[in-house]
């Protein structure tokens, strides 16, 4: 690989840049590409065929203009539903994003786990077959969220995001005594990548204290396991911001932590 990789991260919109973030920290050598497709935002609501439809062409024309030496779908609804035509479609190494259901429910203690994702993650076979997998002797408690990733977007945006509206969304994760820490979920599985954008809120409005597993790190570590270590120095490389819907943005500002200090193009 070269010593300055190109890695494109791909996601419905700004959730990815929680996985991002550990890349980065990983491989800050690295020239970024972030591709937020909102044009098709929210991906869980759409069906798998419109999913395939949309973002198997789109990831070509991505790879014909930016020639990545890996791709990141930092998606969870992407990754269950459309990785696999991906790698059938194109040589290029992907990385994908799928519940981390293996560790939370091998660190549970209380053998109570929840699996926040949207509609359409929860929902497929996929997630189930890991549960089955991986679950061991835990409860898996499925939560469907249907306006956390809205929300998540919304924050980081400016937007309008009610502490009322975000407990709603995660209160189903919340099951057994309250008053028992031995009778209840220890641990809640972050099954999209929007969700970690909202953590510090999300541990703020939780009933009581949970492990929050977020995936990102593992991710982090499989880049670095197809790529290898950073081989070059990090203010040599550059970063890109595309919104495929071509609307105007002002969030350089809140999206520079992201990219490790650098601003996007």
């Amino acid at each position: 690989m070269p010593n300055h990789p190109t890695i494109l991260i791909f996601d419905s919109g700004l959730g990815g840049l929680s996985v991002l973030r550990e890349v980065v920290r990983a491989r800050p050598d690295a020239h970024y590409v972030y591709v937020a497709d909102d044009a098709f935002f929210p991906y869980g609501h759409h069906s798998e065929e419109a999913l395939v439809a949309r973002v198997v062409p789109l990831m070509g024309e991505l790879i014909a203009a930016h020639r990545p030496d890996l791709i990141v779908i930092a998606c969870n609804t992407a990754s269950v539903q459309v990785l696999a035509p991906l790698r059938a479609a194109y040589t290029s190494p992907f990385v994908g994003t799928v519940p981390a259901i293996k560790p939370a429910c091998a660190q549970s203690r209380t053998k109570r786990v929840s699996v926040l994702g949207t509609k359409a993650t929860v929902a497929r076979e996929y997630t189930r077959a890991l549960i089955r997998d991986f679950g061991g002797e835990c409860e898996v408690m499925l939560v469907g969220s249907p306006d956390l990733a809205s929300l998540a977007e919304a924050a980081l945006g400016g937007g309008s995001a009610a502490d009322d509206a975000i407990a709603a969304e995660i209160m189903p994760c919340f099951v057994g005594d309250a008053a028992d820490p031995a009778a209840r979920t220890d641990t809640v599985v972050l099954a999209c990548t929007h969700f970690p954008l909202l953590l510090d809120r999300l541990k703020r409005l939780a009933p009581w204290p949970v492990a929050w597993i977020d995936p990102a790190p593992a991710i982090a570590r499989r880049v670095c396991d197809l790529l290898g270590p950073p081989g070059g120095e990090a203010e040599e490389a550059g970063a890109t911001m595309i919104f495929t819907s071509n609307k105007p943005h002002t969030l350089s500002r809140a999206l520079t932590p992201y990219f490790g200090g650098r601003v996007p193009a």
